[in-house]
């Protein structure tokens, strides 16, 4: 049996996602982020020694990382679903998304996060003037711009086709959920990007998200 260790708030939610659009059957064990730091619970270290979410224990296997959990499943319990042609430029593009997720979409919004708290998180008087100079000037000179990058490139791209790796929905759609989901949330995505907005509107209307929410519980984007 699968056992998806469910970190509350985090990516572990893609990976019920795929789940229930796999339908295969799976259990999950819960840990709850501690309410000051928002970090993992320890307990989670002695699933995996970095104590990071998503993990998951498929028999005698402990498998970390979002992408190699995807590639993981799709291979084993795929079925040739979810996975273009080997040898398609489709198949191509569903391996860039795959990695693009995380490798270059989530950097940007990751620094946002932290720069965000630290700007808004209470500090000395004395250096809050210069703490939140910087702070402005790294988000405004880099961040910032970053994202609006990113969000430009892939608004762009899901314009050439209904999906990311094309005409057919792929488990590349549901890695690069998350970044889209957190850029609504954090980082300004609206309807003026209309393709990416519909693209949202798409996957949130899958039965298997909907599930995957129901199973795993609302959740606020954090990390």
């Amino acid at each position: 049996m699968i056992v998806v260790h469910h970190l509350n708030n985090s990516r572990s939610q893609r990976v019920l996602w795929l789940l229930e659009e796999l339908e295969l059957p799976y259990e999950i064990k819960r840990y709850k982020r501690d309410p000051q730091t928002m970090l993992a619970p320890t307990s989670l270290r002695e699933v995996h020694p970095l104590g990071k979410s998503p993990v998951i224990t498929d028999g005698k296997l402990t498998l970390a990382e979002s992408g190699a959990i995807i590639e993981y499943l799709i291979e084993r319990y795929g079925n040739g679903r979810l996975v273009p042609a080997i040898g398609t430029l489709e198949h191509l593009r569903y391996t860039y998304w795959l990695h693009y997720a995380e490798g270059s979409a989530m950097p940007p919004l990751l620094l946002k996060l932290i720069f965000d708290q630290i700007e808004n998180n209470p500090m000395p008087f004395f250096v809050r003037p210069i703490a939140r100079a910087i702070v402005s000037r790294v988000k405004s000179s880099f961040i910032e711009p970053q994202i609006t990058q990113h969000l430009n490139y892939m608004e762009a791209e899901i314009g050439k086709s209904t999906w990311f790796a094309g005409n057919e929905f792929t488990a590349a759609d549901i890695q690069i959920s998350f970044p889209l989901e957190a850029a609504v949330a954090r980082a300004g995505l609206n309807p003026s990007r209309p393709k990416l907005m519909a693209f949202l509107n798409r996957i949130h209307t899958r039965p298997a998200y909907q599930q995957a929410l129901e199973r795993g519980g609302a959740y606020e984007l954090l990390s």
